[in-house]
């Protein structure tokens, strides 16, 4: 019985003995880590080949782990990553995470983007929907690739089928028509390249002679405008005596047409009625003169002197 109870007493202090040893062990080892902080992650991705443990870098360099992964109760289409970091690590406002995946199917998160004299992350600087700070994610070339694969995948097949469409028997045919026509022309260009270096040629030679054209136009137009600098003023005082004089000249007229008006109506009231009457009888007398002249030459003058010839008389 003594010897049962002696076993009993010496597992015991082993198991004791064992369990101080672990403590002992993890506690060298957490010693060995040093403080960390713990920050969250909410990606809205795929978190493949992230796992608990995995590692957490800073432009490269290591700075912690991976805590936990999982399902953001308030919002399933996130997954919260808790990572822990280092407190000596420089985690400040600006700073954002990246799932750097690689073909080996292991990922890492990174941390990039850290700006000078910015504040560090905390929950006065940032949210803490957690109770811890949140680092505001963004996506990486890979995952990028990976998350929208499905959209790329569909516009590659709309892709094929269009260039399946352009490709068909009919476009190849107009294709082949249309590179049959570009080589006629380019043909009938290199045939007309003579004639479209001599009318470039004459064409040369036509801008030239308006140069000089435009050359003497600007000379004869500086000449003008010297003239009309230096003899301007002169022509304009002699134009303003001529108006002048035109003027004068005009007020007199008025003041003539204004005296003449008198005149004129009697002109209009008397004189020209008159005038007109003996116009009439003037006429009238033309008229029978030449009745009378017309029967001398065809009766002669005993036509004048015989008088009207009675009618016979029979009972």
């Amino acid at each position: 019985m003594e010897t049962r109870a002696n076993h009993i007493w010496v597992g015991a202090v082993t198991l004791l003995l064992l369990a101080a040893l672990a403590a002992f062990i993890v506690w060298i080892a957490r010693l060995g880590e040093g403080a960390s902080n713990e920050y969250d992650i909410l990606f809205q991705q795929s978190v493949s080949g992230l796992a608990k443990g995995s590692q957490v870098s800073f432009a490269g360099v290591p700075v912690g782990q991976v805590s936990e992964i999982a399902l953001w109760r308030r919002d399933p289409q996130y997954v919260r990553v808790r990572i822990k970091v280092k407190d000596d690590v420089p985690v400040l406002v600006g700073i954002t995470a990246t799932i750097q995946a690689s073909f080996t199917g292991v990922s890492t998160v990174m941390l990039d983007g850290a700006r000078k004299n910015a504040p560090p992350i905390t929950c006065e600087t940032t949210a803490c929907p957690e109770g811890v700070p949140l680092i505001p994610p963004a996506r990486g070339g890979f995952n990028e690739i990976l998350a929208n694969a499905p959209l790329l995948l569909e516009r590659l097949a709309t892709l094929t089928e269009r260039l399946n469409q352009v490709l068909s028997d009919e476009n190849q045919a107009e294709i082949a028509a249309i590179l049959r026509n570009t080589n006629a022309m380019t043909k009938s260009f290199a045939d007309t390249a003579p004639q479209v270096n001599a009318t470039l040629g004459e064409l040369q030679v036509t801008l030239t002679e308006a140069a000089e054209a435009l050359d003497s136009f600007e000379k004869v137009m500086d000449s003008t405008d010297r003239v009309i600098n230096s003899e301007g003023q002169s022509l304009a005082k002699e134009l303003r005596g001529t108006l002048e004089s035109l003027n004068v000249a005009s007020a007199s007229l008025a003041r003539t047409l204004d005296a003449a008006e008198p005149a004129a109506q009697q002109l209009s009231q008397t004189t020209i009625p008159a005038a007109e009457a003996a116009m009439r009888d003037l006429e009238a007398t033309s008229r029978a003169l030449r009745k009378v002249t017309e029967k001398l030459e065809s009766q002669g003058v005993g036509s004048l002197l015989k008088g009207e010839t009675l009618p016979d008389y029979k009972p």
